[in-house]
């Protein structure tokens, strides 16, 4: 939890690990220290964040949920179910790429796969992601059925919790399709992984949370530190060019998918 003292503001800031923790704690450090030098010019106290690093999207959910971190950076899926949980967690922003609020996932093939269509998955085998990963499960089975080709069609199938997991089981031929995110398909092609892309479908953009208990003061710093957020050196990690303002039906596209998700087990 936020508290403001004479010495120092402390917050604490969470994330799950949808790739290898180390590099999720290499790839937020240059936004929070970032973010830690402007709120102190904003609150004038030094700003202090910590980061907690969640091993299943589970922890990460109900951490920002139950208000055991202050603000938290989740995937859509991850946001509809904390939202579900604690309705007073609120938006603080959303990252964009070139101003636009969606980026992309990725059904992997082997670069050898004889496979050309979704539809051609039926009969193989598929592996997805985390069971709370909006492209790792929710949106790829949603663009299957869409395609035509349900759970009972495929040889099997696994959930392997990352996106890297994904691409490399897929690169290893353990399996002969999977869901991944797009930046991660590209870091795994570039390190030599022998994966190609089937088809890409789009995503909305993953929002930054604050927890119900986060104090308003901190919380409307946050807010305007991310949005005037222009630094291109800080937000490289991230792969982003800055963030927007939404709301909560930005989401309503991720809550359909879950939503409908029962068809895909039909």
């Amino acid at each position: 939890m936020s508290s403001i003292s004479q010495a120092k503001i402390k917050i604490s800031f969470g994330i799950y690990s949808s790739d290898k923790p180390s590099q999720m704690v290499k790839q937020f450090r240059p936004v929070l220290s970032y973010l830690e030098a402007e709120l102190s010019k904003k609150l004038q106290e030094k700003v202090q964040i910590t980061t907690q690093v969640f091993a299943t999207y589970e922890q990460g959910i109900n951490a920002i949920a139950q208000g055991h971190v202050d603000f938290s950076r989740l995937g859509p899926a991850s946001y509809v179910f904390a939202k579900q949980q604690q309705p007073k967690l609120s938006i603080l922003a959303v990252e964009n790429k070139n101003g636009k609020n969606f980026f992309h996932g990725v059904i992997a093939i082997a670069t050898d796969s004889d496979i050309t269509s979704v539809n051609d998955l039926k009969g193989r085998s598929f592996t997805f992601g985390n069971k709370k990963s909006t492209i790792g499960r929710y949106l790829s089975q949603n663009l299957m059925v869409a395609n035509g080709v349900k759970a009972s069609d495929l040889k099997n199938y696994s959930y392997l919790g990352r996106h890297d997991k994904v691409g490399m089981a897929v690169a290893a031929k353990a399996f002969d399709a999977g869901a991944l995110k797009e930046s991660t398909f590209k870091k795994l092609v570039a390190s030599g992984h022998k994966i190609k892309k089937l088809v890409s479908f789009k995503n909305v953009t993953k929002p930054w949370v604050g927890s119900h208990n986060l104090n308003p003061t901190i919380k409307i710093a946050l807010i305007e530190v991310l949005l005037s957020l222009e630094d291109s050196k800080v937000l490289k990690s991230l792969g982003k060019s800055g963030f927007s303002e939404v709301n909560d039906s930005h989401f309503n596209v991720t809550r359909n998918a879950i939503l409908n998700n029962n068809l895909f087990f039909e």
